[in-house]
């Protein structure tokens, strides 16, 4: 693991493999260890791939004002990893909170972007525009409540979590989360992003991603409609490709990781 100071928060990273550069961007509840599918794959067919265990989760720095997980100092993690590795541009692909960091990068760094591949979680300006999307971000609004949020998710031995979230490495995540403290500063990405105010507010505007982009969706996900995804196509100017994949739930690199490995290796360019 390498590790980058950025204002004062430490960032840890991995990298794996040589050649053209992939960023691989967890979210919530994960760490870096999400991608461990993937990072054979790509390694092996001649990717550099670079895992940040992105502010918040894992052994990087959990600054405790909210403010400090906003998307823009988010943003400024991942470039600040990619200058430590001496990399000016790479493909970039996120899942969750990832994938709307990944979004943000490629509107507003579109220098560093060379493919944008995101999965599950479509563009900002499409998310919750609909009344099912808005019925499936429920959960939303009871992680803005510091401390109920919390106990609702690990009480009774964290069984609201698994219910809710279905996770394939349950039991893994919430030993992480314990072991790193990384519950709260997960659940801030939300209080310092999607606060109760954005609900009423029109979504934010953000220039059109110039990177060809290929947005993946899962059709057992529990938290987001296909809409929100195929939507996005909107706010791309580069080239868009779409893929559903029937059966996989959210986390469809855990659950279907053969089906996402075949897309990314034939999406992004060596």
């Amino acid at each position: 693991m390498a590790r980058v100071e950025v204002n004062g928060v430490g960032i840890e990273y991995e990298v794996t493999g040589q050649g053209r550069p992939v960023v691989l961007l967890h979210g919530f509840p994960d760490s870096g260890r999400l991608w461990r599918n993937q990072v054979p794959a790509l390694a092996g067919a001649g990717f550099q791939v670079i895992v940040p265990d992105l502010r918040g989760y894992g052994r990087s720095g959990k600054p405790e004002a909210v403010e400090a997980y906003s998307l823009m100092t988010l943003a400024g993690d991942v470039l600040a990893v990619l200058g430590d590795v001496g990399v000016a541009k790479a493909h970039v692909v996120g899942h969750d909170w990832g994938a709307a960091l990944a979004w943000g990068l490629a509107s507003l760094a579109p220098a560093a972007v060379d493919h944008l591949v995101v999965l599950s979680v479509g563009h900002p300006t499409t998310f919750r525009r609909t009344p099912r999307q808005r019925e499936k971000s429920w959960y939303m609004l009871l992680f803005q409540f510091p401390g109920i949020a919390e106990r609702w998710l690990s009480g009774d031995d964290w069984a609201n979590f698994r219910n809710w979230a279905g996770h394939p490495d349950t039991d893994q995540v919430i030993a992480d989360l314990e072991t790193n403290g990384s519950l709260t500063p997960g659940l801030n990405w939300y209080r310092a992003n999607v606060s109760p105010e954005t609900w009423v507010q029109p979504p934010p505007s953000l220039p059109p991603v110039q990177a060809p982009t290929m947005g993946i969706w899962s059709s057992k996900d529990m938290a987001l409609t296909e809409t929100q995804m195929t939507e996005s196509a909107a706010n791309v100017a580069g080239p868009w490709r779409y893929e559903r994949l029937d059966g996989p739930g959210h986390w469809m690199q855990l659950e279907a990781p053969d089906q996402v490995n075949a897309l990314l290796l034939d999406f992004l360019p060596r």
